[in-house]
């Protein structure tokens, strides 16, 4: 049966570092990558449909599953935007999937970042972590020659983590580059 590297990992080094550290007394207790949120919002969609079809694909691409369209949920006037008007992307990963998609994440994706230093270490009080980026290019995945429009995405980790630092921990554990405090 096939089992994802960071999976692997996860159940043989994560585990029981996070045990030792926080002094669970069983291994329930330990946090764990529930699952990952890629979400890309598309407000020019409004104005042309071809770049929600772009941005379909390349959302799909990325994440190796079908990506599926949001909907505004009210009127907005200011921004021409009626109600149930597609304005958003998104895919949600579990299991293998989820796993594979965080090991191209770090050693390849973020990697291509230019001038990259290290993500904020800022999660939101609950256990969970979004992670911006500005370029959907920096995926492999992506044929340069195909792009249609510059976007930028967010990647949620959605953990079972009781505190910001029981998740930083894990985070951390799976090789998600943080900032050094000293930065």
């Amino acid at each position: 049966m096939y089992r994802p590297e960071l999976e692997i990992k996860y159940k043989d080094e994560i585990i029981p570092a996070l045990m030792k550290e926080f002094s669970y007394s069983t291994v329930m207790q330990v946090p764990r990558l529930k699952k990952i949120v890629l979400n890309q919002g598309v407000g020019q969609a409004i104005a042309d449909k071809k770049i929600l079809e772009f941005g379909l694909k390349e959302m799909t691409d990325i994440a190796g599953q079908k990506a599926v369209q949001t909907y505004s949920s009210k009127d907005i006037s200011n921004f021409k935007l009626r109600k149930d008007m597609p304005i958003g992307i998104m895919v949600t990963l579990r299991e293998e999937r989820m796993y594979e998609f965080l090991q191209r994440l770090i050693s390849v994706a973020l990697p291509r970042i230019r001038d990259f230093k290290g993500i904020s270490a800022k999660l939101d009080g609950r256990g969970n972590y979004t992670l911006g980026i500005t370029e959907q290019i920096i995926f492999p995945e992506i044929d340069l020659d195909k792009i249609a429009k510059i976007m930028g995405l967010q990647i949620t980790f959605v953990t079972s983590a009781k505190s910001d630092e029981e998740a930083l921990a894990l985070l951390k554990g799976f090789g998600l580059p943080f900032k050094t405090s000293k930065n």
